[in-house]
């Protein structure tokens, strides 16, 4: 009997036994407790369940999810698992509507469709299918932009489809173990608040662009996997500038092929020559250079002609040392808009280790102590005070100051100087300042 058909039995006997076809299982009446008890397990089986074979008229077994979908999609039921077996052909998009869809074994469970295969403005989860759209998208889905929808997909293979697709306005979008091969473009995330993306194998027949990131993202987490980007494909693509608000990571993933462009499609604001992120981004990655805050670094150099030099006039009081700068190499970091300064401009507080060295001339014949510092922020860094004594006006004397810093974003330092005793100003012949 079905489950209808058993519950329905009007003052059943007691110990009456039915085999519940639906449930796949044996029952029993307790006439005692006017229940009826499963034989093997006394929790009954899922009922949100449903499995679609390759034998199967969709049509047929999912009538209700088409009517539900305007008879234009296949809307399924929200927190209902659907198992597909087999090869299955959807000759209409499926809005996924917070359900299940899984696969049992992702070589053999293979979902085809002509057009989009998953479209509407809902998440759910996929995993262990292979999954293949022959003229159209993979995904195109697109949420309320509320952070109430989420989007699981594991386990799973996109081969050859015309696109994979978007996924825009969701809460998290989360990709776990999963390859793509052969398809003709990547997919594209847009306005996501937490994007993961772990283990992803992006083999080197697709063509196209992998991954583009447009929009506002609240993290980013791409974290192992491969992209082998060949021919005029792109890895990564960041060209649109996305917005971070947290933070944004790029780790142990393998960027490799035979590209000689280059395997992402930069950031056209915000980054430095040669990289390709702005500072929100932490990038540890094989086969493109590594963008992190730890790895910051700024140099500036004064260097007059010998005989002359920058009159820099002393006090008792700490100054800054005059003269014009030329700034050097730097990597999340800046002159800040002045001579002998370096601004650091990565987006996390971190130690540095900040030297200079000085090279001069007093101006008058006298005895005169000079004290060096390191400046944090326009004030003498005491740690770092540095001595050193001349006796004439010819002698060129090198002053080598050295600290450790803790900075945070957009504190600079600078190189000061006061007279300690003695009536000499100060002639800078050079000036190196290195931060790293």
């Amino acid at each position: 009997m079905t489950t209808v058909e058993r519950t329905g039995i009007t003052t059943p006997a007691n110990g009456l036994l039915v085999f519940d076809t639906n449930l796949k299982s044996f029952y029993y009446y307790d006439g005692t407790t006017s229940t009826w008890v499963r034989i093997n397990s006394d929790v009954n089986g899922r009922t949100n369940f449903k499995r679609i074979k390759s034998t199967d008229v969709l049509s047929t077994v999912l009538a209700a999810e088409l009517v539900a979908g305007g008879n234009v999609k296949y809307k399924l039921n929200t927190n209902t698992l659907y198992e597909i077996n087999g090869t299955v052909t959807f000759d209409k998009s499926i809005d996924l509507n917070n359900a299940y869809l899984q696969g049992i074994d992702s070589g053999d469970d293979i979902l085809i469709s002509g057009g989009n295969v998953f479209d509407g403005a809902t998440g759910g989860t996929i995993k262990g299918l292979t999954i293949r759209s022959v003229g159209g998208k993979v995904f195109n889905i697109s949420g309320p932009n509320t952070n109430t929808e989420n989007l699981i997909f594991r386990d799973c293979i996109v081969a050859n489809s015309a696109s994979v697709g978007s996924v825009n306005n969701m809460g998290l979008v989360f990709l776990s173990i999963v390859q793509f091969s052969g398809n003709t473009t990547g997919i594209t995330y847009s306005n996501i608040n937490q994007l993961l993306l772990s283990n992803l194998g992006w083999f080197g027949n697709n063509t196209g662009t992998f991954e583009t990131l447009t929009g506002t993202f609240g993290l980013v987490e791409k974290q192992g996997g491969f992209s082998a980007v060949n021919g005029t494909a792109v890895g990564f693509d960041v060209s649109s500038n996305p917005t971070i608000t947290g933070d944004a990571v790029l780790e142990s993933v393998v960027f490799t092929g035979a590209n000689a462009v280059g395997y992402i499609k930069s950031y056209t604001t915000g980054t430095y020559n040669g990289y390709n992120f702005n500072n929100k981004w932490n990038i540890r990655s094989a086969g493109i250079p590594v963008e992190t805050d730890a790895v910051a670094v700024g140099g500036v150099n004064l260097d007059s002609p010998y005989g002359t030099g920058v009159t820099t006039t002393l006090t008792s009081t700490a100054v800054k040392i005059a003269g014009a700068t030329v700034p050097n190499d730097f990597f999340r970091a800046s002159i800040g808009g002045a001579d002998n300064r370096l601004k650091y401009l990565g987006s996390k507080k971190r130690f540095f280790t900040v030297n200079a060295v000085t090279s001069f001339r007093g101006t008058a014949a006298s005895n005169t102590i000079y004290v060096f510092y390191i400046a944090l922020n326009g004030a003498a860094v005491q740690k770092s005070k540095t001595y050193i004594f001349t006796n004439n006006a010819t002698d060129v004397v090198a002053v080598p100051v050295q600290t450790i810093l803790e900075l945070s974003p957009d504190d600079y330092v600078e190189v000061f100087v006061q007279r300690y005793s003695g009536t000499s100003d100060m002639l800078t012949v050079s000036l190196s300042l290195f931060m790293r």
